[in-house]
């Protein structure tokens, strides 16, 4: 067989084998361009920490930042953070005026509705359905079945609030958490 190129060592490729691969490359590359937003949008968000912590967002989504948190937090306050998942989650803060060890999700288990905290009657009240959780987010009233999912909340190097899944066993009922 002759070779077109006029050197033995350069293959000849016809015609129809270049459109084949151009295709073939034209073809793939779109359909790898409109999967990557895809699978993108299953992948949850990482903070880039090995630890699997997520800083705590405030409502227009800046850093919460402890030692600026606390001159507006006092005692036995909870206030409402973007946590884990997005999830509003409320920061705890102790009667020695520091941020909690935990942190309370504020995602009722009944019906999904988020959980105001009723500082009056010192618990956590869904306007939906009646439920109603103390403190420390245990369910003390129905129809939710469980109580509120926690977080680890932690002070980091930088002064930021970092909130990580809870891995010990519930301090409120004494089991695994449902929700790991």
């Amino acid at each position: 067989m002759a070779q077109a190129s006029g050197n033995p060592d350069v293959p000849d490729l016809g015609r129809r084998q270049f459109m084949n691969l151009l295709t073939f490359g034209a073809a793939t590359g779109t359909a790898v361009g409109a999967l990557y937003p895809v699978v993108k949008f299953f992948l949850p968000p990482s903070s880039g920490s090995t630890g699997g912590g997520l800083v705590a967002k405030d409502e227009l989504g800046n850093d919460v930042i402890a030692s600026s948190y606390l001159k507006t937090h006092g005692a036995g306050d909870r206030s409402l953070v973007q946590g884990l998942k997005g999830d509003p989650t409320y920061l705890v803060v102790t009667d020695d005026g520091a941020i909690d060890s935990y942190a309370v999700n504020a995602v009722c288990t009944h019906l999904g509705c988020v959980v105001p905290w009723n500082a009056g009657a010192n618990k956590f009240m869904c306007p939906c359905h009646g439920s109603q959780y103390d403190s420390a987010g245990k369910v003390v009233r129905g129809p939710a079945p469980l109580s509120l999912p926690l977080a680890q909340a932690d002070v980091g190097s930088d002064d930021k609030v970092v909130l990580s899944p809870w891995t010990d066993t519930d301090f409120r009922t004494g089991d695994a958490p449902w929700w790991a």
